[in-house]
């Protein structure tokens, strides 16, 4: 499954700390993070509870760029 989401991140480098702390979290597939459009679309691993999962991106992403927020 595959979702998008708004996010809200300051510089291009961000984003791309952002979309790398995605990809290593657990349940995450693959994911990218658009800085022109501010969105990021994350392709979940089967069976995997997209909610939750977005939860643990939040943190991870949170941990490389404290003031980034994700719609989810």
């Amino acid at each position: 499954m595959k979702k998008t989401y708004k996010i809200e991140v300051d510089c291009a480098n961000c984003a791309n700390l952002m979309e790398d702390a995605a990809r290593k979290t657990s349940g995450v597939a693959s994911a990218v993070v658009n800085f022109m459009t501010q969105k990021m679309t994350v392709e979940f691993v089967d069976g995997q509870e997209p909610k939750a999962v977005m939860q643990k991106v939040l943190r991870a992403c949170k941990k490389v760029e404290p003031d980034c927020e994700i719609v989810l």
